[in-house]
């Protein structure tokens, strides 16, 4: 049975830092394309980061240099950390794995076939 469950959201300060956890559950842990998506009120599901079972991630381009995705292989848990916190960032953010691709990591949402609950982000000034 997969089960994810996203934690370490809540309310942060602009310039701040956050560090969300994925906790996965099933045997999928590194061996599908994992992801991490933000979605606000009345929005599409937008990937900001995705990683594959060999390690390669990719970055929403407006994202690249603040926000990382790592997975740590001991806790089969998986991490968004997002320094320098903007407003901009406030939304949900979404633990997704895409069981159908090992190699390339899709960004539609629809590819993802699993998901977490979300966990929301507030950022202020």
């Amino acid at each position: 049975q997969v089960g994810l469950v996203e934690s370490g959201g809540g309310s942060a300060q602009a310039r701040g830092s956050l560090r969300l956890s994925c906790t996965v559950t099933g045997e999928i842990f590194r061996r599908v394309c994992m992801a991490w998506f933000r979605q606000g009120p009345g929005d599409e599901r937008e990937r900001v980061a995705s990683i594959s079972p060999k390690g390669a991630t990719r970055y929403a381009e407006y994202v690249k240099g603040r926000f990382t995705i790592s997975q740590d292989g001991a806790n089969n848990h998986l991490y968004l950390e997002i320094k320098n916190l903007e407003e901009g960032d406030s939304d949900r953010y979404y633990c997704a794995a895409a069981t159908k691709y090992i190699d390339y990591c899709p960004s539609r949402p629809w590819n993802y076939d699993y998901w977490g609950q979300g966990t929301q982000v507030t950022v202020s000034s």
